[in-house]
């Protein structure tokens, strides 16, 4: 696996404009793959309106019916993005980005903020982007985080198109991209088939790819094979799944390896930490605004954030024990669920609790009665990691996979993760290795071995139960902060791996333009001028 301290090495077979020319020819998926995308179409448009109908009944932003159906079906497409002038980068050295356009898909919230804080250095260098999201809360967070680049339309925002292959030609033919992302683990056959044969290339970055998620995409081997052939570039975010990748059939010189994305998204954090001043003005500006006063965040503080169903239970019960604490009876929980469909789910489970709790989707704040503050809105997972003293990272006392826990290292907070941490267990263990996060174990602790054998994480075993690591390091504030700055430390050592990953993009994107403007030499006319015709017996006198 090549080296990535040097990005441009690792890419020298994309240097090479024969390296490109060799495969230009598609491997369309299989006939059955085929069929059964024709098949399911209509059925998951019954999911789409199902899915739209019960969004609308919550408080989160649902996007407009009509429009998802006409771009994920092909009816209709807006303008693409359009080259801004005040997007063209102050750099003396100019960037391949500058001018081109990207199609970026993520699939959901996780994916979208993964690979924001990329597209926000891309745009500053002058490309447009057309972003694709699957879910609503996907949708729902790019509006948010890109608001101003899509009301200038240097970014244009649409559902991804069904993997149907007429649908997506004409989806490439309106967007006309240079080059097509995709992040963390989705793969579309039809998709990738036709931006080979578009001669556009593509990327799956922060490629993720799970023993589980192998061993699905194995069963269907002449898929996974067309898929393989066809995607022009794995970045790897763990040799793990580089692994997988080329077991599935990838070139070798297509794989890449780079840190995981997750680590650059807390680089902003850890710049700002550097500044006390600016990072206590910060912290006063979120109290303003949380709270009915200062004073109430005088008090032991912990966030349980994207929270699943059964988390919720577990981290209330474990709320109500922690406060019967003499020294931590004012303690309080900041309840933050993964997603906003279940935020009444989880208001009933508190009145249950008889715990005293406000809401923010209310415009309650947190007072100093307070005992759950329950942030049931889009966008402010952040804001609640920089009030608390202790973080609980969800989907991973559960069979989730864990989310994200590098934000919430990234300002300095001591984190707890259950058993299910497969989707991010490089990261766990890294973080585990330093002090800076404990693995506790599961909701269901009788599931302890199989939780820690689906993660993989033989460095971070669950030694301690959610209650008691709570309350060690809510008790013990000093050794708490320490571990969260160790923690710190080591997001900022590892927070090149933006840097890393689209220089790999940057010079794939580069190689491709080379590619083709080289000349074919089997289009090139013979010069039949040059050849001169000899006699019989010439040879021999020469």
């Amino acid at each position: 696996m090549p080296d990535n301290k040097d990005a441009h090495a690792s890419n020298s077979a994309y240097s090479s404009v024969s390296n490109i020319k060799k495969t230009t020819e598609a491997i369309s998926p299989p006939w059955y793959y085929k069929l059964a995308i024709k098949l399911l179409k209509p059925i998951y448009r019954l999911v789409l309106w199902r899915r739209y109908r019960q969004a609308k009944k919550s408080d989160m932003p649902v996007a407009d019916y009509k429009q998802e159906i006409d771009t994920r079906y092909g009816r209709r497409y807006p303008q693409p993005p359009a080259y801004s002038m005040t997007s063209i980068p102050s750099s003396s050295t100019p960037s391949a980005l500058n001018g081109a356009s990207i199609w970026c898909h993520a699939v959901s919230l996780g994916e979208t903020n993964t690979i924001a804080p990329m597209l926000k250095v891309m745009l500053q260098q002058g490309a447009r982007i057309w972003i694709t999201n699957t879910t609503q809360t996907g949708f729902a967070r790019t509006e948010q985080l890109f608001a101003e680049a899509i009301a200038n339309q240097q970014m244009v925002h649409t559902f991804v198109p069904v993997d149907d292959k007429a649908i997506i030609e004409k989806f490439v033919n309106k967007a006309q991209p240079d080059l097509a992302m995709f992040v963390e683990t989705e793969l579309w056959a039809n998709i990738l088939a036709v931006l080979k044969q578009s001669a556009v290339p593509s990327v799956l970055v922060n490629a993720r790819l799970s023993q589980k998620s192998f061993e699905s995409y194995a069963k269907y081997a002449s898929v996974s094979k067309s898929m393989m052939h066809n995607i022009s570039m794995i970045i790897a975010q763990d040799a793990d799944s580089a692994k997988r990748f080329r077991r599935l059939g990838a070139d070798v010189v297509k794989i890449r390896r780079a840190n995981s994305l997750k680590w650059s998204t807390g680089a902003a954090a850890t710049t700002t930490a550097q500044s006390d001043l600016t990072s206590t003005a910060k912290i006063k500006a979120l109290q303003a605004e949380f709270g009915a006063n200062s004073e109430v965040f005088n008090r032991p503080i912990w966030v349980a954030g994207s929270t699943h169903e059964g988390e919720e239970k577990a981290v209330i019960e474990a709320h109500k024990q922690i406060i019967v604490q003499a020294n931590l009876a004012n303690a309080v929980l900041i309840l933050v669920p993964r997603h906003p469909e279940r935020f009444d789910a989880v208001a009933e489970l508190l009145d249950q609790s008889a715990l005293i709790y406000h809401r923010r989707s209310q415009q309650q704040l947190i007072e100093a009665n307070t005992q759950v503050y329950l942030a049931d809105t889009m966008g402010e997972l952040t804001a609640c990691y920089q009030l608390s003293d202790v973080a609980l990272v969800g989907g991973s006392l559960v069979n989730i996979g864990g989310h994200n826990p590098i934000e919430a290292a990234s300002f300095a907070k001591p984190i707890i993760m259950g058993p299910y941490t497969q989707s991010c267990h490089e990261v766990v263990a890294a973080l585990n290795e330093v002090g800076a996060l404990k693995v506790v174990n599961a909701v269901n602790s009788t599931q302890k071995d199989k939780a820690s054998k689906i993660s993989g994480n033989a460095g971070a075993m669950p030694n301690a139960s959610l209650l008691d690591s709570v309350i060690q390091w809510l008790t013990y504030p000093e050794q708490a902060k320490q571990a969260g700055q160790q923690g710190q430390k080591l997001v900022a050592t590892k927070s090149n791996a933006m840097q890393q990953q689209l220089q790999m993009i940057e010079d794939l994107l580069t190689a491709t333009r080379m590619a083709e403007k080289a000349p074919d030499p089997k289009e090139d006319e013979v010069d039949l001028d040059h050849f001169k015709v000899r006699k019989r017996g010439e040879d021999e006198a020469l």
